[in-house]
């Protein structure tokens, strides 16, 4: 071999090996949420809805939270824990006053007034995998904001936060009543 060939051949060999690394390596994924490594499930907003609230003081939102089938089914069979393959959603939003409800509720004498969601927020997510997550209580969490995960040390405290509702499997919204 020629020293021409025998460069040509580490080279190439140089770049073999460092393809391989790179391929064994996954690239950084921006769209799950650190820790957990949850993602935006496909279709939420077409969830069914497992309550409403209203966050009051220096966060006013308004906040929805919707369930996959299998949540929907636990809430309302008050199945506790949660199944495998749970995911509640929570949508919030800012709580504007709406002025043009207002107007008509008094227009005809009624003593309402009305807000409705203005400004989105953020959504959270909970999953529920006991196998993938046995360090907390079986659920994943993640927080996204206008599509992009928050912060590793805002997720570091997604457990910890839900631990007050350990006797509800985590959750602390219950399943709305029907009038």
């Amino acid at each position: 071999m020629t020293m021409l060939t025998r460069m040509l051949a580490s080279v190439a060999v140089g770049i073999v090996m460092t393809t391989s690394a790179f391929a064994q390596t996954p690239a950084p994924q921006s769209n799950v949420s650190p820790i957990y490594g949850v993602s935006i499930p496909e279709g939420y907003r077409d969830w069914k809805v497992i309550s409403v609230a209203q966050l009051r003081g220096k966060a006013n939102q308004l906040r929805v939270q919707l369930g996959n089938d299998i949540a929907i089914k636990a809430m309302r069979d008050g199945t506790r824990p949660f199944p495998d393959g749970a995911i509640i959603a929570a949508i919030h939003w800012t709580n504007d006053e709406n002025v043009e409800n207002d107007k008509v509720f008094e227009a005809v004498n009624f003593p309402f007034q009305s807000s409705t969601a203005g400004k989105p927020v953020n959504v959270q997510f909970m999953v529920k995998d006991s196998k993938k997550y046995p360090d907390s209580a079986g659920w994943g969490f993640a927080d996204f904001k206008d599509g992009k995960p928050q912060s590793e040390e805002l997720h570091q405290a997604c457990f910890s936060c839900h631990a007050p509702a350990a006797d509800k499997d985590y959750v602390f919204t219950e399943y709305a009543k029907t009038p």
